[in-house]
């Protein structure tokens, strides 16, 4: 069994996380306007995700970086909305169950921070994705929520938290 861990961000992982993103948003035909692959917040996610209720995890297999996501609290959203933010993995990291612990990691943040719904934007064609959200109990609702400002993302769905 290789070594898995996931951790919060560090301000050294900044390059290759957002080089995976990108890639993966290459490798699945994402439009690269209106989707994560052009948001200034990519470069950066270290320093974007210094603030109150907001954490944005690694998941590494030994030293590399094969998987990502954040939460935070809904960008013109209520307080008790959390968003789950740019979850991405490497090809190498999926069908193995580690989106299932990035999602846990994710959700017990949320659950810690008093969070109790958790919002989720997604493209039309991940459907692998769309998958793990609902087997993690995220349900599918008609209207988007809050100003994520991915107006490419057009598959929205929510889970409560309890």
């Amino acid at each position: 069994m290789t070594n898995i861990t996931i951790r919060p961000i560090q301000k050294d992982d900044n390059k290759k996380v957002a080089e995976m993103i990108r890639h993966v948003l290459v490798e699945q035909g994402a439009p690269k306007v209106g989707t994560a692959y052009e948001d200034k917040a990519l470069d950066q996610l270290f320093e974007n995700y210094q603030k109150d209720r907001s954490e944005y995890f690694v998941l590494l297999e030994g030293e590399e970086i094969l998987g990502s996501a954040g939460i935070s609290p809904l960008e013109n959203g209520e307080p008790q909305v959390c968003e789950l933010q740019k979850m991405y993995f490497d090809p190498a990291a999926r069908g193995r169950g580690l989106g299932s612990q990035m999602m846990q990691a994710c959700l017990d943040f949320a659950k810690a921070n008093d969070f109790k719904e958790c919002y989720i934007e997604t493209l039309p064609g991940m459907k692998a994705a769309q998958k793990l959200y609902q087997k993690t109990g995220f349900e599918y609702i008609q209207v988007r929520m809050g100003d994520t400002g991915h107006y490419s993302c057009s598959v929205f769905m929510k889970k409560q938290l309890n």
